[in-house]
């Protein structure tokens, strides 16, 4: 919803010129003759206004007000512009008082005149936002829903202005009076179009969080049946579910129950409001698992009727359930006891039966969120074992062909959680020539860093788990070698500090085959910047020396390292801070000497 307060201007019904509630019918259009009048009227009437404004009790003003709002309907701007001249507008501001029996149509021409653009600035000039705040506190309820829609118009599309309103206290009064009116619809709706809009400000998510907002709003959407009605609740709940707090309290007022009872309710109909309430639903769900203290209270050890709830959806036929299901699972994996209990509990197969139904021209999402929650599951140590003997990698790898970066980025993250640690199951993927082919072609992916990282970071990881002179081989003759040495560049030292200790690995195994390669990538002269380089971190400068030593193994390699003057660049990191760094630097100057 676009952050606006109070945005749907048009749903409200306006006051009638004696002051009571209205229709929404449309004005008769006046005669010629009638327009005249209407004209002479108006001017005389805001002459009149000034006058009369200080006695606020007067049938003068009365038949002023209603005489403006009468023309307002029958040609609200140039009405709107004839009050603006008069300066008008700064007299309203003494009388929305809550004593006046004119206050109701007061708020309800700031409204009309307000609905026009050029009309808010003026509003905001003439003081009229602080006593149309302070009314919010008054009892009457036609005076509560005109300066409701007042103060909706004049701030309609301004943040600044909606942020002023947060910091003059309005969050907790609204919350108040839909607590006190929940059975006038009218000034429900007025609250709930004002929550859904300031709920978009990240300053209001503190304020609404002191409330009972969360109470009142579950306690109004289980009244609910009409679909519109629920749309508009759910309008406010998903902009205050992404705050942390709130989302416990939604918990905690029983909101997760409404929102499974909508989704047992709609998951067979085939009706437009039925499908889009379940999506609605199922979603709001999955935001309320983005929270530590809410997830963890609704997985009750694995044993809560909330989470049997959500396994379920995970055979469903719905897409949507599919969907919801898998991140659902995947939110439910954030910390290692859950993970370990849902490993031993079955949910690994029913995942892969789940990407299964979505190998050949399956459904992205479903696919992104399935690998999702297997990627979390399998950071575990104790749980990588299992999932691999599950067939989890095989399972994985039939999506090895998906042209989709965001499968492409999970694939890849699920493979090298699998494999951390996991000699046999790295060896055994890195002799897989399709996967390392692919993986080569994904690090040229530039338009998508994050497929482009993780594939340099899977290469990496299937040499040093392997530690395989065949996963060697096999990245080798596939082009991989390039691209590690370009990792070692990275603006990530974890990434850098990974390629450094694979490359390491490929000197000490596989030497004399990558010795081209390596030397193709200029290897040496990065090694020789990144020693040279005062900011890089030391764990970085201690590999590079590791690499070096190994390097110099090579022939054509030692010659580079021995035309780059090493030794004076190595010298100076025996001084260096970190005692493993500058021990390091004594052993690779006395390797470089004896070489030299």
């Amino acid at each position: 919803m676009p952050a606006c307060f109070l945005r749907k201007i048009e749903t409200f019904f306006f006051s009638n010129a004696n002051g009571g509630r209205g229709t929404n019918k449309l004005p008769t259009l006046p005669s010629l003759g009638q327009a005249r009048v209407y004209a002479d009227n108006l001017s005389e009437a805001l002459k009149k206004l000034k006058i009369t404004s200080t006695d606020s009790t007067s049938d003068s003003l009365e038949g002023c007000l209603d005489c403006l709002l009468q023309a307002l309907a029958q040609n609200n701007m140039e009405t709107s512009e004839k009050i603006q001249k008069s300066g008008v507008l700064q007299v309203f501001a003494s009388l929305l008082t809550p004593q006046s029996s004119c206050t109701a149509k007061v708020a309800n021409i700031i409204a009309e005149v307000a609905r026009n653009e050029f009309m808010r600035n003026p509003c905001v000039d003439a003081g009229l936002i602080p006593p149309l705040v302070q009314l919010l506190n008054c009892k009457d309820q036609e005076v509560l829903l005109q300066t409701g829609r007042a103060l909706g118009n004049i701030c309609y599309d301004s943040h600044t202005l909606q942020s002023q309103l947060i910091n003059m206290g309005v969050i907790p009064t609204l919350v108040k009076l839909l607590g006190i009116h929940c059975q006038n619809a009218a000034l429900t709706e007025m609250c709930l179009v004002a929550f859904g809009n300031l709920a978009e400000l990240e300053s209001s998510k503190e304020q609404f969080a002191y409330t009972n907002i969360a109470e009142e709003l579950v306690k109004l959407f289980k009244k609910q049946i009409e679909h519109d009605k629920k749309e508009m609740i759910f309008e406010v709940l998903a902009p205050l579910a992404e705050n942390d707090v709130i989302k416990l309290q939604l918990v905690e007022a029983g909101l997760v129950e409404c929102l499974l009872e909508i989704v047992q309710k709609t998951v067979d109909s085939d009706k437009e409001d039925d499908i889009a309430e379940l999506k609605t639903a199922s979603d709001l769900m999955v935001l309320l698992l983005l929270g530590d203290e809410s997830m963890q209270k609704l997985f009750e050890g694995g044993k809560g009727s909330v989470f049997q709830r959500v396994l379920s959806w995970i055979p469903s036929n719905s897409h949507q359930l599919q969907l919801a299901g898998a991140l659902a699972i995947a939110n439910f994996a954030r910390n290692d006891g859950n993970c370990i209990h849902m490993v031993d509990n079955g949910i690994v197969q029913k995942l892969m039966d789940l990407l299964d139904r979505h190998v050949e021209d399956g459904n992205v999402t479903v696919q992104h969120a399935a690998l999702s929650a297997l990627r979390n599951l399998a950071i575990p140590v104790v749980n990588k074992a299992k999932m691999l003997s599950a067939g989890v990698a095989e399972a994985v790898l039939k999506f090895l062909r998906s042209e989709m970066p965001p499968v492409q980025f999970k694939l890849l993250g699920t493979l090298r959680m699998l494999i951390d640690a996991q000699a046999e199951a790295a060896e055994q993927l890195g002799k897989n020539v399709k996967l390392v082919e692919r993986l080569v072609e994904w690090c040229e992916a530039k338009d998508h860093a994050g497929v482009m990282g993780e594939s340099n970071r899977l290469l990496s990881a299937l040499i040093r788990h392997s530690k395989s002179k065949d996963v060697i081989r096999t990245i080798v003759q596939s082009g991989g070698i390039k691209h590690l040495v370009t990792m070692a560049t990275s603006e990530h030292v974890i990434m850098q500090n990974e390629a450094l200790v694979a490359l390491a690995l490929i000197a000490a195994l596989e030497l004399v085959t990558a010795e081209k390669d390596l030397e193709n990538a200029q290897l040496v002269q990065i090694l020789h910047r990144l020693l040279s380089d005062d900011r890089s971190a030391p764990e970085i400068k201690y590999n590079s020396m590791v690499l070096i030593c190994a390097l110099i193994g090579s022939e054509p390699l030692q010659k580079e390292v021995q035309s780059m003057a090493f030794l004076e660049v190595v010298s100076k990191l025996r001084s260096h801070e970190n005692k493993t760094v500058a021990q390091q630097a004594s052993l690779t100057e006395q390797r470089l000497a004896v070489e030299s």
